[in-house]
């Protein structure tokens, strides 16, 4: 047999080959295909590497990737709840949509493009305006409901950026800024662009990646708070994302969860509520660049100069966009000129401590709503405005205010006359009845303790913490508390003013020690008397139908301190006895009750109110305001009251009439 055979032997027609020869040749061919395959794979590794090594990272990209924000967006119960359904959304979403309209500023009317695209709004067109399906005075879940359209298949976004400033060498600043579709605050308005801050002492990127931010602002309506990084109120995630608080509806951004107050119009006027429980969300980060021709390239939309939002009137309109921002090209100019170094946190001690803020923060809240719907609807609310002037006027017109005398005390008079003897007779003792009305201050200070003894001895603090100051239990209890206690000592101030005019006019002296020593042995009926007037109330209340019977039955109650202070023994019971004073009297006795009562309740909180608005005083100090105004306009509402009381009760001539001076017993005159 030749070499050549058995090197071969298909050729030579005879194949002699085991399993085991077989076996051997195919791990030899395995073995080159795997070599094979491990020197492509080796080659493609050196091949990325090399890649890599001549493309390095962004460090502009690297330090905005670094440092973004954490949110952290108050919770929804439900669809359009209480609470914040907006999230930071990607602008690309609005580019080439139906539903969103371009519309001209020669005409609010016509609609120059629908689904404008990025590149027409490049253009500029300053004093257009972009509108998104709804009406930002009558929202409704309209833009709720689109923003979760938006959003299928998307996730939250936000847009990062590093600028220097010319004429500002050494520094850099990190930008972030956010788009949300609807402003759901006290100025109602489509689209609401937000942004943060933070400042670096560096000229590069790279320099800025090696060390860390000197300070951080955050946007908050038309100015910014500012924090030292690393110490507080500043909050981070990992040492380097900051945690940013999104202001309910306002998107204002603060550094901690809580509720504050706003007073002027850098910082807007009313109240923004950061407080738990919230959702923290990590948006996505795009890199917007840093000069003009690459931005532009990269989101053209940045080139519009006109309005993100539906034209409407003052602050109402849709806003601006980045680029227009002075912070788009002055960063440092806008840190110096715009941050302030704390915002102001209304304090959350309760009801009594806190009666300018809570109205400041009420009223704000509740007139917003009105002059929106005089804005939509102006003739329903001009009517009955003037309907409510007329009733006035002729109110004012139809009684007799004169003269205004206040002896003798029990005397049937004209309602008119009622109010003016009441006003003469607290200004010729007003030194009396300011010392009456000084007890509002031990009960303010009471009402502080207890709930501060509540919250940090029973343990409340941290229920607080874990479902927020909103949380319905603890704000109830804090709630309740106040309104016990403010009804209480209102009814102790009627009691005892009360029994000081009976004195004045009966020739005996009488000073506030006195008055509320002649308390003693009724103390008793008095508190019982209103707690079941308080109960009642908010069981009517929460019924929210019969509301209508509550007032009713307030104005029918509201007697029940000045009968208290002067009858000894009132029957049937201080609650039956003011009943039966206002029998068939219940708009007259609401007019004094309801009216003057209530306007006195009312002005502490309008001055302190006014007080924060107009200056820079502290909370604390505009609370005292409050509470000062309130030791001399209840004591008066309790005067007036009391001369309402001697007025029905002369009414009654078959009703018991409390021993008066011999004066009171004179005919009328």
């Amino acid at each position: 047999m030749s070499l050549d055979s058995i090197a071969h032997p298909r050729q030579t027609g005879h194949a002699h080959t085991t399993p085991g020869s077989e076996r051997r040749r195919g791990t030899r061919i395995g073995a080159r295909v795997l070599w094979v395959l491990a020197a492509l794979l080796v080659a493609w590794l050196a091949t990325t590497a090399t890649a890599h090594a001549a493309t390095p990272s962004d460090p502009s990209a690297d330090l905005v990737r670094k440092y973004a924000p954490v949110l952290r967006l108050k919770d929804v119960p439900g669809s359009c709840g209480i609470g914040e359904p907006y999230v930071p959304i990607d602008v690309n979403l609005l580019m080439n949509n139906r539903e969103v309209a371009l519309r001209g500023p020669w005409d609010t009317t016509n609609i120059v493009a629908v689904a404008p695209s990025a590149r027409e709004l490049a253009h500029g067109l300053w004093g257009y305006h972009l509108d998104f399906p709804g009406n930002a005075l009558q929202p409704g879940c309209t833009y709720e409901e689109w923003q979760q359209r938006l959003l299928t298949g998307s996730a939250p976004e936000i847009y990062g950026r590093v600028v220097s400033q010319v004429g500002v060498p050494g520094k850099l600043a990190v930008q972030y800024w956010f788009f949300y579709v609807y402003n759901d605050w006290v100025n109602t308005h489509e689209g609401d662009w937000e942004m943060i801050q933070l400042n670096f002492d560096a000229a590069t990127p790279q320099a800025a990646l090696a060390g860390r931010p000197t300070e951080v602002g955050y946007s908050q309506h038309s100015s910014a708070e500012r924090a030292t990084w690393g110490t507080a109120p500043l909050e981070t995630v990992g040492g380097t994302h900051p945690v940013v608080y999104v202001g309910s509806g306002s998107h204002a951004n603060f550094f901690t969860s809580d509720l504050f107050l706003m007073r002027s119009s850098a910082e807007g006027v009313g109240c923004d509520d950061t407080t738990g429980p919230s959702t923290s969300i990590t948006p996505k980060v795009a890199v917007v660049p840093t000069t003009t021709d690459a931005y532009l390239r990269a989101y053209p939309w940045l080139g519009f100069d006109g309005h993100w939002g539906e034209q409407q009137a003052a602050f109402y309109n849709g806003p601006t966009g980045p680029n227009m921002k002075v912070q788009w090209t002055e960063p440092f100019t806008w840190a110096s000129e715009s941050w302030r170094d704390q915002t102001f946190a209304v304090p959350a001690a309760g009801v009594i401590p806190t009666p300018a803020t809570d109205f400041f923060c009420g009223a704000v809240a509740k007139g917003s709503v009105v002059l929106r719907h005089v804005k939509v609807n102006p003739v329903p609310w001009l009517v009955g405005f003037g309907i409510v002037a007329l009733i006035l006027m002729w109110g004012v017109g139809k009684t007799v205010w004169r003269p205004a005398d206040p002896r003798p005390l029990a005397e049937r008079r004209p309602l008119g006359r009622v109010i003016s003897a009441g006003t003469a007779r607290f200004w010729s003792r007003r030194r009396l009845f300011l010392g009456i009305g000084l007890v509002f201050v031990p009960i303010g200070i009471v009402v502080a303790l207890v709930q501060a003894f509540a919250f940090n001895v029973w343990g409340l603090t941290p229920l607080i913490g874990d479902t927020g100051r909103s949380n319905a239990f603890v704000g109830g209890l804090a709630l309740l508390f106040g309104l016990v206690v403010t009804f209480l000592g209102l009814a102790i101030v009627q009691a005892a003013t009360a029994r000081a005019l009976r004195d004045i006019d009966a020739g005996r002296p009488v000073g506030p020690l006195s008055a509320y020593r002649g308390l003693r042995g009724r103390v008793r009926d008095l508190v019982l008397a209103l707690i079941v007037m308080v109960v009642v109330q908010i069981v009517l209340d929460l019924t929210v139908v019969l509301i209508p019977v509550a007032i009713y039955l307030l104005v029918r109650w509201s007697l029940l301190g000045v009968v208290a202070g002067l009858e000894d023994n009132p029957q049937p019971g201080v609650l039956r006895r003011s009943v039966v004073l206002t029998r068939g009297r219940w708009w007259r006795t609401a007019v004094v009750a309801v009216g003057v009562t209530g306007a006195a309740l009312v002005v502490g909180p309008l001055v302190g109110g006014l007080v924060l608005v107009l200056t820079s005083a502290s909370f604390a100090f505009v609370n005292i305001i409050s509470a000062i105004v309130n030791v001399a306009a209840l004591p008066f509402a309790s005067v007036v009251l009391t001369y309402l009381y001697y007025d029905l009760d002369a009414r009654d001539a078959d009703r018991r009439v409390p021993a008066v001076s011999p004066d009171a017993s004179e005919p009328e005159h």
